[in-house]
């Protein structure tokens, strides 16, 4: 969910910025261009929810630690970055952290423990509401789930930490895996009007790459830090995020060298790009699922008495599953994503490869679908060609987001294919905005949206039945052995057992089809072959950027 000026002054920076870079004219060798869909809304990162916003965040300011992808284990493994190294205690209570000595932010002062203490400090304060804020549950915290700082954390000298845990938690690197930021700039602030104060600052930084510039809506302009420890005079010397709304303006800048990467190719647009000898595709492996919410409570009672029905249409699982069954995933998948989708059958994404598990997905069949909304007690009793129980005519509103169309000629399909089976459905198109609100409030029956699936995978924030835990449970799925499982699953501390507890609740929310899983998506990313060290993995494209290097 990422989305979203002087005429002379912006078409003299636009100029500079941005030559004419056709295939015939000659890029600037020390910079890449990258093409984004929409304005950031902030560069800091206790407030950087989106996917650029994280992206360019991360280029700004060091973590403790830096992730990265093993492909043979489907796993994040963690490296040296601030610190230079590390140490866990016998029990794994508690982990010292060696820092490196040579880091500065970009006014010149050095970068120490206070300001790792710090940025827990204020990324757990309740008074800020960061992007993390309630996210530290192997922490000592207070009552208002801040972490007690004198209990958790030891500085032993300005580059030797200790970081000590609750008891009987279960702590990772998952947990110190967040962007350090400067302790001098925002120790000042009002905490309680932290986010707005902080938009006038100026970031000072200790990443890779130094805030250079930011024009709304036009471009984001990062220059490498030559002070960093990361730095290479033979790597890229600047990246800019161009923002370029539209996506056909987006291909055809890329395809002239105006922009040397974009992101979600479609796949109909591959053929003109193929056919150019200076543009690479690579697909991000699958991470990204489309699917059809059905919502398993009845909105009405929930809305004006707070109560848990089921609902009248989807309350029944043998009904979702005969939904599922009347939904052609191949076709939809063949007309629009070709080799790069594959259908699915649940939430764990194909990259977690000792969590997959190997159901088998159910097979499109309107003769299957028929036969259990059969079982579950929906017959044409009028004959007017609309299944009805008790009274209740089998139809309702479809909403699905406006500009997509693979989901344009999936909600049609999936139209035409319940009319056929005596189910009336109405085509909503609304703005993604409109519509998140409404999935919060538990309003609507039924929609089509697409998720990105979280690393570490996270399954419990959308699975288990707990309204407070878990808001993105969008479908109000329960089922009390998912919920079982699920607890376990966030507190064991053996990958083994962790891989054993997903499969099986994959199995359970596969018999239960709380939603109908449609296709796994590989984001296409499209680049100019004179970027070098592009490393693709599920951890986005730009990951490691400061080890791009251009042809001349």
């Amino acid at each position: 969910m990422k989305k979203n000026l002087f005429i002379i002054p912006v078409l003299l920076i636009l100029i500079t910025i941005f030559p004419s870079c056709s295939k015939k004219s000659s890029p600037v060798s020390n910079q890449v261009i990258v093409g984004i869909d929409s304005d950031i809304e902030s560069l800091n990162p206790l407030f950087s929810f989106s996917g650029y916003e994280n992206n360019i965040s991360e280029l700004l300011y060091l973590k403790l630690v830096q992730s990265d992808w093993d492909y043979e284990n489907g796993a994040l493994i963690y490296k040296p970055m601030l610190a230079k190294s590390w140490k866990w205690n016998g029990d794994s209570s508690a982990i010292t952290f060696y820092l490196r000595d040579d880091v500065t932010w970009s006014d010149g002062k050095k970068v120490t423990a206070e300001d790792v203490v710090f940025s827990f400090d204020v990324y757990s304060d309740e008074d800020i509401q960061s992007k993390l804020y309630d996210t530290f549950d192997n922490f000592l915290l207070d009552k208002s789930k801040h972490i007690i700082l004198d209990k958790t954390f030891e500085i032993k000298d300005p580059y030797t930490l200790t970081i000590k845990f609750k008891k009987n938690s279960n702590p990772s690197f998952i947990d110190v895996d967040l962007p350090v930021i400067p302790k001098h700039i925002y120790d000042k602030l009002d905490r309680k009007k932290f986010i707005t104060l902080e938009k006038d600052i100026t970031p000072v930084t200790d990443g890779p790459f130094n805030f250079t510039k930011w024009d709304k809506n036009q471009a984001i302009i990062l220059t490498a830090n030559k002070n960093s420890f990361l730095y290479n005079p033979k790597h890229i010397q600047k990246i800019i995020f161009k923002i370029v709304p539209d996506y056909n303006s987006r291909l055809t800048q890329l395809k002239k060298g105006e922009i040397d990467l974009m992101e979600d190719v479609r796949t109909d647009d591959l053929p003109s790009l193929k056919s150019l000898n200076f543009i690479q595709i690579s697909p991000l492996p699958e991470r990204e699922y489309d699917y059809i919410g059905w919502n398993n409570i009845d909105p009405e009672v929930f809305k004006k008495k707070k109560k848990i029905v089921p609902n009248k249409l989807f309350g029944d699982p043998l009904v979702r599953k005969a939904l599922t069954f009347a939904v052609n995933r191949q076709e939809i998948i063949d007309e629009y994503l070709g080799e790069y989708g594959q259908i699915a059958f649940g939430p764990v994404a194909p990259i977690f490869k000792k969590s997959f598990s190997n159901l088998t997905p159910l097979v499109f069949s309107l003769d299957s679908a028929k036969f259990y909304l059969k079982k579950a007690g929906w017959n044409d009793t009028d004959r007017d060609g609309i299944l009805d129980k008790n009274g209740i005519k089998f139809s309702f509103s479809f909403y699905i987001t406006a500009g997509n169309p693979r989901r344009e000629f999936a909600s049609t399909l999936l139209k035409n294919n319940f009319k056929s089976i005596g189910i009336d459905i109405n085509i909503k198109k609304i703005d993604l905005q409109v519509l998140i609100p409404k999935l919060f409030a538990k309003e609507i029956n039924a929609w089509m949206l697409g998720w990105v699936v979280g690393i570490p995978l996270d399954l419990y924030t959308f699975w288990h039945s707990s309204s407070e835990a878990s808001q993105l449970n969008f479908a109000s799925y329960k089922n009390n052995m998912v919920d079982k499982y699920l607890e376990k699953y966030e507190n064991v501390k053996s990958e083994k057992l962790k891989s054993e507890l997903a499969k099986k609740i994959q199995a359970l929310i596969h018999k239960d089809q709380p939603v109908t899983f449609l296709y796994w998506i590989q984001n296409l990313i499209a680049y100019n072959k004179r970027i070098q060290n592009v490393k693709i993995t599920p951890l986005e494209p730009i990951h490691y950027s400061w080890n791009w290097s251009v042809n001349k």
